[in-house]
């Protein structure tokens, strides 16, 4: 199951893990880009949901494990949105919260009755650079392994590098060079590389990895 997989690091991971061999269900709102990635090969099915309505959630991981148990969660399906600590009022904290704190709560809360009837289980949230140190007494919020990208070419990050260019004036690579100024390598990491890394956590060679918050960043600081 990969939550978010109607675009971006979501679909990216749902594709490799469909091509090595994993019977994937993609999660997500879009109806209509989760039946093109499922006729494109990209997933075996997908249900729809809203990671925010743990009812849904709930009745979507159902769907799924009806036809075959759900035993490797990737929790992808996140939102940024962008403004300065002054400016960010209660309402922008708690979307922010439901999306990429409590999406991630209902999609493991929902998957694991089928993991444990296994008992056999995978969890990968998909993360960011910006949640790398954990500290003691927070195990909400790092429990499992978690992949934390940098900046990503995908259509969350076009939209930061488009609030750049209206704000600034600035063309698109100079945005993009203001978003990547901390990567040694001076560019956006691809959705492959990302969806790489969570393949790796799938397999049977990361059988001793659990916990970590692993960077694709190109070495960001």
């Amino acid at each position: 199951m990969v939550t978010g997989a109607a675009r971006g690091i979501g679909r990216e991971i749902a594709l490799q893990l469909t091509s090595a061999g994993a019977v994937v269900t993609a999660l997500g709102r879009q109806g209509a880009a989760l039946e093109e990635l499922v006729a494109q090969g990209g997933a075996h099915s997908f249900v729809t949901a809203d990671v925010t309505d743990q009812a849904a959630v709930n009745a979507a991981m159902r769907e799924a494990a009806a036809h075959k148990p759900i035993d490797i969660l990737i929790a992808n399906a996140g939102a940024a949105e962008s403004a300065s600590f002054a400016k960010s009022d209660a309402a922008l904290f708690q979307r922010m919260m439901d999306v990429n704190f409590m999406g991630v709560v209902h999609s493991i809360q929902a998957a694991l009755p089928s993991m444990r009837e296994r008992p056999f289980g995978r969890i990968v949230v998909i993360a960011s650079t910006a949640g790398l140190k954990g500290y003691a007494y927070v195990s909400a919020y790092a429990t499992v392994n978690a992949v934390c990208p940098g900046f990503t070419d995908t259509h969350l990050v076009a939209g930061s590098i488009d609030t750049i260019m209206k704000k600034t004036g600035r063309g698109r690579a100079d945005a993009i060079a203001e978003l990547t100024k901390h990567n040694p390598q001076g560019r956006l990491i691809s959705p492959a590389e990302v969806a790489g890394t969570v393949l790796w956590l799938c397999g049977e060679g990361a059988g001793a990895i659990t916990g970590q918050a692993i960077a694709v960043a190109g070495g960001e600081i």
